[in-house]
């Protein structure tokens, strides 16, 4: 299992938007090939931070069949209006589970 940790800037004032964008593209996520589950966590800290985390079968099922697609055309189209800058991402596995 592949973890995308997506740490994404929003325009200060958009995050409502944003928000309300993620919940719209949940669906175009749950049908992408290897998607097996996404969160977006929101910084206390700096309110206009966010960390979109999700959950892939394999790399390429992320960064080829995914971002290829139309559906990644329209995920960008519901929320890249909301970007300060590109998202960060980076994909990371599970190498130790405490508990």
């Amino acid at each position: 299992m592949i973890l995308e940790i997506a740490q994404i800037d929003i325009k200060q004032g958009a995050e409502d938007e944003f928000e309300d964008g993620v919940r719209k593209a949940a669906a175009l996520f749950k049908r992408a090939k290897g998607c097996k589950g996404l969160e977006l966590q929101r910084s206390i800290e700096r309110p206009s931070r966010y960390r979109l985390l999700v959950q892939w079968e394999t790399l390429e099922n992320h960064t080829i069949d995914f971002r290829s697609s139309a559906d990644f055309q329209e995920w960008r189209k519901l929320v890249g209006h909301c970007f300060t800058q590109p998202p960060a991402v980076e994909h990371t596995q599970l190498s130790v589970k405490g508990f």
